[in-house]
């Protein structure tokens, strides 16, 4: 079932996630959702996940509406693919994206 509050926040001492969930998504299910990073010296990141089965279903979609070449191709600026939905494992991948150095490596700067 879907959530009331589309504005899903977790919250930790070494940064905020904030997750932009659709009418129908849960935090436990979700498979392509926008998402910011939120570092406690103020500096934020843009991120939107989605499981590769999410792009396969977006591709096929577009292969009929004909949007991006038939499907032909997929292009996001702050794609993270994520092998498994739901919100935790988004939240780990931010944890891991900050212990391995500067988030601007991998994710859009927002300013």
């Amino acid at each position: 079932m879907g959530s009331a509050d589309p504005l899903y926040r977790v919250s930790n001492p070494r940064f905020d996630a904030l997750f932009m969930l659709g009418a129908d998504d849960s935090v436990e299910t979700v498979d392509n959702v926008d998402a910011e990073l939120i570092h406690p010296d103020g500096r934020r990141w843009s991120a939107t996940f989605m499981t590769l089965d999410e792009i396969s279903r977006v591709m096929d979609r577009w292969r009929e509406t004909g949007e991006c070449f038939e499907g032909r191709y997929f292009h996001c600026d702050d794609l993270v693919i994520v092998r498994d939905p739901g919100v935790q494992v988004m939240v780990e991948v931010f944890e891991r994206i900050l212990d391995e150095g500067d988030p601007d490596d991998i994710l859009q700067r927002i300013e």
